[in-house]
This record gives structure tokens, sequence and C-alpha cells, in this order.
């Protein structure tokens, strides 16, 4: 696995994808340690986020050899679309998480809330990283640690600069249409129109990225009237 250029690229994107996704688990990592003392909270969180990443890494492995299914790559990239949109449109979701009262429980809490909240995530980057589960793990080594200790920075970045809100939708469009474009079934009617099809990645991006704005315009207006 030489670390080139392209690689390097490869990875960050891996990265990006994740920390993109991955505010309200570090949400859900705050609301499950509130209750404990700090040195505890400290290790909870250590330990909590250690175990999620590994479990992440196992699921995120298991969803890649899931793709082989057919039209699975096609579905997959469909519903990455939804969550670009659905990122980009800032819909908010309400977190029912029981904080814990002991080390234990506050674990247990983060790393079940992870895998149930993190699909989304594990999805995108499975599509991303082509079955490369080195790099899987390498983009949630890295990321995990951001997300949990700069959530806050990540979150204030994202208000004050909405434009990285589309990047992110953008990112996730391209590795959608990198899914669907990928999917074995679809490869004779790709193969027949490759001249048309050369211009589906950026049209599906700027689509996406349009609706989303549009619809944030439609619901600020309505938010003033």
């Amino acid at each position: 696995m030489s670390l080139d250029l392209g690689v390097l690229l490869f990875i960050i994107k891996i990265i990006f994808i994740d920390i993109i996704l991955g505010g309200d688990n570090a949400v859900v990592i705050a609301l499950a340690c509130r209750r404990l003392p700090e040195k505890q909270r400290n290790r909870a969180i250590f330990i909590g986020t250690g175990l999620a990443v590994i479990v992440r890494i196992g699921l995120t492995a298991m969803i890649v050899s899931l793709l082989n299914i057919p039209y699975l790559l096609l579905a997959g990239g469909i519903f990455l679309i939804i969550i670009a949109i659905r990122l980009m449109t800032n819909k908010e979701e309400k977190h029912q998480i029981k904080a814990g009262n002991s080390l234990f429980s506050a674990v247990r809490t983060i790393v079940f809330a992870d895998i149930v909240m993190g699909l989304d995530n594990m999805l995108a980057i499975a599509g991303a990283s082509k079955g490369h589960i080195g790099f899987i793990a390498i983009g949630l080594l890295v990321s995990v640690p951001i997300i949990v200790w700069g959530s806050k920075l990540i979150l204030l970045a994202m208000e004050h600069f909405p434009l990285l809100i589309y990047v992110g939708g953008g990112v996730l469009v391209y590795t959608a249409s990198e899914m669907i474009i990928s999917e074995p079934k679809l490869s004779s009617i790709i193969s027949n129109y490759h001249d048309i099809m050369i211009y589906f990645t950026p049209a599906l991006i700027l689509i996406v990225i349009a609706i989303g704005w549009f619809s944030n315009v439609i619901s600020s207006n309505n938010l003033t009237r």
C-alpha cells in the first residue's frame, strides 16, 4: 500500500466523509457521558470510542462484502444521495440518549448508539473505499478522534460556513455516483452510453446541490413570513 498522492487523496476523502457525517455521533457521546465524573467521563469516551471504531471497521468490512450483491451498489448510491440531501437541508434529529450512571453503561450506550447512528457513515465509507479495508481503518482511526475532541469546532464551522455543508453533500453525491456507475448490472447500459455517462457525475452533483439549496431557500422564506 504505497502512499502516493492518489492514495493520500483517497484516504482524505474517507476522513472527510466521516467527519461530515459524524457530528451526531459526537453529540451522542457527550449525552451518554454527561452524568459521569470528569475522570470517568474521559475514560468512558476513550474506551467507548475505541470499541466503536473497532466495531465500525468490522461492520464496514461486512458492508463492503455485501456490495457484491446485485443492484446493492445502485441502492446504496441512491441512499447516499438521500443522505446528502438530508445533510444539506439540515434536517435535525432528536436524540433520545439515556445518560449512563456508570462507566460500563456509558461505554455501552456509546458503542450501541454509534452502531445505529453510524450506518450512513459506514455505507458512505464502504462506497468510497472501493473494498480497501486498510484505507477504511486508517480513515476511521484519524477521523473519529477529530470528531470526538473537535466536535464543537466542526459544528461551529458548519454553522458559520454553510458552504462546507454543500461541499460535504457534493462529496457524498460523488461517492454515490461512483457506486452507481460501478454497479455490474448496469455495465452494459453504461458502456453503450459512455459519452453521455461522462457528464453523469458532475450533473448529479449539481442537481442534488441545487435541490438542497432551493430547499433551504424555501424553508428560510417560510420562516420569515
